[in-house]
């Protein structure tokens, strides 16, 4: 071979090299901090006064609406209960989470568990193990009854009265 085909050759290896160790680092980074959220700002409509922000919706009676406890059954904090009242509860590894759990196949901020109208409504937040109500992956948003089994990674839990 030419002395100039080993250098192109060396180069492209180089290159090769250099690319999976970045993207390496980039998988490494989004294990470690989580993923990238970006939040859209929406225009305000011209001519109209700025309104407040308005307050989460707060659950209503009946069965599914009645959850004051989320309880922790398997896993690190078993045993545990946290009250639940008109803001989200996020689960996940990191301190920032309300509901902190030590588990490896746990994401740094998992999932969110949020009141709505219908009860509360568990939302998997780009985890890459998954969010499962009983048996049930969860995509997008999901209505949990009470007693439902949740489980994230080896840790499971249920909303309770």
């Amino acid at each position: 071979m030419s002395e100039l085909t080993l250098t192109v050759l060396r180069l492209g290896f180089l290159v090769l090299l250099w690319t999976f160790v970045l993207t390496l680092a980039g998988v490494m980074r989004s294990d470690l901090f989580g993923p990238r959220v970006t939040r859209s700002r929406t225009p305000k409509p011209a001519g109209r006064a700025a309104s407040p922000p308005s307050k989460p919706a707060k659950p209503k009676g009946g069965r599914k609406g009645n959850a004051r406890t989320l309880t922790v059954l398997e896993g690190s904090l078993a045993g545990t209960s946290v009250t639940l009242g008109t803001t989200p509860i996020t689960i996940g590894r990191s301190a920032a989470c309300t509901v902190v759990i030590d588990d490896d196949y746990a994401s740094n901020h998992h999932a969110r568990i949020s009141p709505h109208e219908s009860g509360w409504i568990i939302e998997d937040l780009g985890s890459t193990n998954g969010t499962y109500v009983q048996r049930t992956r969860v995509s997008g948003a999901m209505t949990v009854p009470l007693g439902t089994p949740i489980r994230i990674g080896k840790t499971i839990m249920e909303l309770r009265k």
